[in-house]
């Protein structure tokens, strides 16, 4: 979420971007309103204005109760115009992906979803994508002129600076791969569109974990009020997503959250993929309980086979599930003492009953009261579009920020 700039700047110095974010976020959505949030007169916030509505993003529709507060007629509501543009989202997980056309409040408007494996690395992957996007924008049609940006979650933790992966354990050939590149080159050779990567010309490509989308997406539309804020994706890995006043929580350099890779006690001689032992993930992941089903004799190969188990109330998985949210249950009364959520959201393949009893089971046993007296543990609503969700959000916040809507506006020559 962008944050107060036109606190940052002295208010006569309120820029169309700002006065686009106070009416964005509904702080004014009046021309009077606007004048008395930044201390501008009549006349250039009427020019700050005429230059948003010129670009396209803003509208101004029936009048409302919202009028000037000296009285008289109501003044005609100023609205962010979501049907200018659109964005791409992709969801990528270990063997299969999600991709969406949204507007930029969210709507879905043509979506995706299939078998594709990070395991095929990320040139063909990526290439791959690049055709869904074209098919996708055919059904819900629109043109690749309106796609204003691309966003991408990817299950490995991610240098949001250059959008690069950084030492992914799952993500075999990946680390350090240009994905914002590759994945604007694959956009324009598949649709017409004109590719970028990031802040380069062409449609912005935004990186970042899946975890941190899922989260960000999720505490957007469902709990825009809790301040702090995490979510727990088990699938074939287990990694968190934390959200603070608004933000999303990265830490220095992308590696925040990555709680598949805390030593457990009962994962002692059992080898992780990241090379270690005693991983969180070697022992309570979706792939875990794959490969512990499949030497019980009930094959499984990853998470999603699992999670079909499961719904089907297979006896074994259940237990299985049930047992292994008690071990990422004790790793979690530690991560709710430490940040003191307001929400703790259960998501990924393993996401349900058995699992979220079992984390119930250790959180609310080890953690002190204290730490759990306001705390809700939940499930995801959103499932598997959350991330789609959190990716649209991410772009449509980058893209309309104070500062980067008048780098913008800039270029469209307003």
């Amino acid at each position: 979420m962008a944050g107060d700039r036109t606190r940052e700047r002295p208010r006569s110095q309120a820029s169309a971007g700002d006065l686009l974010h106070l009416v964005r976020s509904g702080r004014a959505i009046t021309r009077g309103a606007l004048q008395e949030a930044t201390g501008l007169s009549r006349a250039t916030v009427g020019q700050r204005l005429d230059r948003l509505f010129r670009a396209g993003w803003l509208r101004e529709g029936a009048g409302g109760p919202a009028g000037s507060p000296t009285g008289g007629r109501p003044s005609l509501r100023l609205e962010f115009d979501d049907a200018h543009a659109v964005v791409l989202a992709v969801s990528l997980d270990t063997r299969h992906a999600r991709a969406a056309v949204l507007t930029l409040t969210g709507e879905l408007l043509a979506e995706r979803s299939g078998a594709l494996s990070v395991g095929e690395g990320p040139e063909r992957v990526l290439g791959a994508l690049g055709g869904w996007f074209a098919g996708l924008l055919k059904e819900a049609g629109r043109s690749a002129d309106a796609v204003c940006g691309i966003g991408l979650g990817v299950p490995g933790p991610v240098d949001i600076a250059t959008g690069r992966v950084v030492q992914p354990p799952i993500m075999p050939g990946w680390d350090g791969y240009d994905i914002r590149g590759r994945l604007g080159r694959a956009f324009a050779e598949q649709t017409g569109g004109e590719g970028g990567s990031g802040d380069a010309a062409g449609v912005p490509v935004l990186v970042d974990n899946d975890a941190n989308l899922m989260a960000y997406g999720e505490q957007r539309t469902g709990h825009p009020d809790c301040a702090a804020f995490a979510l727990v994706k088990v699938s074939t890995g287990i990694g968190a997503g934390v959200v603070v006043g608004g933000q999303i929580y990265r830490g220095i350099d992308g590696g925040a959250g990555d709680i598949g890779h805390i030593r457990v006690p009962e994962g002692a001689g059992t080898l992780c993929r990241c090379g270690s032992y005693g991983c969180l993930a070697a022992v309570a992941s979706g792939r875990a309980l794959a490969r512990r089903l499949t030497e019980a004799g009930v094959p499984a190969e990853s998470g999603s086979d699992v999670r079909e188990l499961l719904a089907e109330g297979h006896p074994e998985a259940v237990r299985l599930a049930r047992e292994a949210g008690r071990s990422v249950g004790e790793v979690l009364a530690t991560v709710v003492t430490l940040l003191n959520p307001g929400v703790l959201m259960i998501a990924g393949d393993l996401a349900g009953t058995p699992f979220l009893t079992g984390v119930r089971e250790l959180l609310y046993q080890r953690a002190l009261p204290r730490s759990t007296a306001h705390l809700d543990v939940v499930i995801a609503r959103l499932g598997e579009r959350s991330a789609l969700v959190g990716a649209g959000a991410l772009v449509v916040e980058h893209l309309y920020a104070p500062d980067r809507a008048e780098e913008r506006l800039a270029a469209l020559g307003l």
